[in-house]
């Protein structure tokens, strides 16, 4: 039976200027749910691509969560940070304020983080850092290419003529990812510089992060459109981290025919449902209280 649900205004960070909306049921989150952090997408809004996070977030309300979304510094209606930090370090900056906000208002002890694309990316760049994460839903997040990912690629693009002549006149797309991956490729081990969502996978460091969130025993699941050039099939993530001992803790979904904003409602219905069933699978009394972060 849904649960009927209240949504407040609420003001996080030192200076209180990250914007964010609290979702909970009415009657109280259960004291062994944890709580869920939805991340911004890029510069889109809170409410996300097509309202999706506005739907999905009165969703895991319903069922018992205390769910929070709210706007990184500098976009939407959070104001931009003072501190002159980059764009990385900011919103992970951003990402610990907000779970700060949760312990201490909403005396949360344990988090999942939900991200689409730079959303994602952030969500793993963070998760791993903070002993109160205990679960990432990750939307086709930044997967390094593979043999077989640029096998899918050449193939779909060389089945069309117009796609021959991009190659021939210089201005195809693929040849420009494979120039791009080439000389990041021929770098000198640790000359990426500064982490950046440009570079983020190229670097080695982002296979080190999910080795970090498996060794906290981090739960995660990985949704992947089909419709994208982030990925072309399912067991890529698997792929192109092969030091990475995900066992049972990763779940791989493909969805298949949709595109990476789901944009048709019956992606982001059957999304919403996935995203529920698979949090309230997990077993939360078997997850170890995380201590307080300093």
């Amino acid at each position: 039976m849904t649960q009927k649900i209240s949504e407040q205004t609420v003001l996080l960070g030192r200076r209180q200027s990250l914007v964010g909306i609290v979702a909970r049921a009415v009657t109280g989150a259960p004291p062994d749910n944890p709580a869920v952090i939805i991340l911004n997408t890029g510069i889109i809004h809170r409410v996300g691509h097509h309202r999706m996070y506005v739907t999905m977030s009165r969703a895991l309300a319903a069922a018992g969560h205390t769910v929070l979304r709210f706007d990184f510094s500098g976009i939407g209606d959070s104001d931009p940070r003072t501190d002159g930090l980059a764009p990385v370090e900011s919103c992970l900056a951003d990402i610990k304020d907000a779970i700060d906000w949760l312990e201490r208002d909403r005396e949360v002890s344990r988090v999942i983080l939900i991200g689409l694309c730079s959303g994602a990316d952030y969500a793993i760049l963070y998760g791993h850092t903070d002993a109160r994460v205990v679960a990432l839903v990750l939307m086709d997040p930044s997967i390094p290419a593979t043999a077989r990912y640029y096998l899918h690629i050449i193939i779909r693009r060389l089945m069309r003529l117009r796609a021959w002549n991009r190659v021939v006149t210089g201005r195809s797309r693929i040849l420009r990812m494979w120039l791009e991956h080439l000389s990041y490729a021929l770098r000198p081990k640790g000359k990426y510089g500064q982490i950046t969502l440009q570079n983020l996978k190229f670097h080695s460091y982002l296979e080190q992060c999910y080795q970090g969130a498996v060794d906290r025993g981090i739960e995660m699941l990985a949704v992947l459109t089909e419709d994208s050039t982030r990925q072309t099939y399912r067991m890529q993530m698997i792929d192109a981290f092969p030091n990475v001992s995900f066992g049972n803790q990763l779940k791989l979904e493909l969805f298949s025919g949709s595109d990476h904003s789901f944009s048709r409602e019956a992606d982001r219905s059957r999304l919403n449902q996935l995203i529920l069933g698979w949090i309230n699978s997990m077993n939360y009394r078997d997850l170890s209280l995380p201590v307080r972060s300093e």
